[in-house]
């Protein structure tokens, strides 16, 4: 029987960890993307630029490169006038990836929130974020996504719904990721979750790897920290980290937002999570391909 490619991805993760890829959106601004503009709807209107951003990820080293469609839910693209293009749009971004990728890495098809809260917190149906994620899932996987990430999540009752919902659609890999913010209890997300019950909750749901990304006001030690509670939420399951490239900091003479942290002090980090039990690593906020073959190098060292 031929193995699937992500049979193959599973495969080569039991051996080695593995590279995630960078920051899309902070990099399509670099290339032009303005401040509140739909960062999706580049994958239409500029794939040049977007392929260019995945190329360069791919160049730095990257063993997994993720699709250009965080807010990629009918729900979320209709704050832009977008919902009726979301199938097409996230069918493109996928399609994109897996020409870049080749057979060099793997494609993430991303799913972020879809923008509002579950009710009785708010005033979406659970059903209606459902079929939103499931039509997401869907369009990602017949782009060609070899796995879906359902990444920055707050509620974990949002992400199992996410969850479900790709593997609904016949996803094979479900990948699940938390943001996290230090308080005085310890690392929770907006919605109050802590690491075990965020991981747990993930993992029951049905995601095979489950971790954390972004966290805005979490250092690299934190992550540390962190990713040792994640790795013992998980109890042997795969764990993915992401971190920003540090807090977000406002340039006064551009107004730009700019990250402070530097390639080597990443990978470093990057190396430390790996020690302490992370199977992939990657970059969040304000990583840039320079993070990512950093952090490439020091992977390989590790491995090997």
């Amino acid at each position: 029987m031929t193995r699937t490619r992500t049979q193959a991805l599973l495969a080569t993760l039991a051996l080695r960890p593995l590279q995630c890829d960078g920051a899309t959106g902070t990099q399509l601004q670099v290339l032009g993307l303005q401040s509140g503009e739909c960062c999706e709807r580049w994958v239409t209107d500029h794939p040049d630029r977007v392929r260019h951003v995945h190329q360069r990820y791919l160049d730095a080293g990257a063993d997994l490169l993720t699709t250009n469609t965080f807010g990629g839910t009918t729900l979320a693209l209709a704050a832009h006038g977008l919902d009726t293009r979301a199938a097409g749009i996230n069918r493109a971004a996928a399609r994109l990836a897996r020409e870049v990728a080749g057979e060099r890495a793997w494609v993430l098809g991303d799913m972020g929130p879809f923008g509002g809260i579950l009710e009785p917190y708010g005033e979406t149906e659970p059903a209606t974020a459902a079929a939103a994620f499931l039509a997401q899932a869907a369009a990602l996987i017949e782009g060609g996504a070899d796995a879906l990430l359902v990444e920055t999540m707050s509620d974990p009752a949002e992400s199992a719904l996410a969850i479900a919902a790709a593997r609904e659609a016949g996803a094979e890999l479900v990948i699940a990721t938390f943001a996290f913010q230090r308080t005085p209890a310890g690392f929770r997300t907006m919605m109050g979750a802590d690491a075990a019950t965020a991981i747990r909750a993930a993992l029951d749901a049905g995601a095979t790897i489950a971790g954390a990304n972004c966290g805005t006001q979490l250092s690299l030690d934190d992550y540390a920290k962190l990713t040792a509670e994640l790795t013992a939420a998980a109890a042997g399951a795969p764990v993915i980290v992401q971190p920003n490239a540090g807090s977000p900091e406002r340039d006064p003479a551009t107004g730009r937002i700019t990250y402070g942290t530097a390639p080597g002090a990443f990978a470093d980090a990057a190396a430390r999570y790996i020690a302490l039990g992370a199977r992939i690593v990657g970059g969040c906020c304000g990583t840039t391909p320079a993070h990512i073959v950093a952090s490439a190098c020091k992977n390989k060292k590790h491995a090997g």
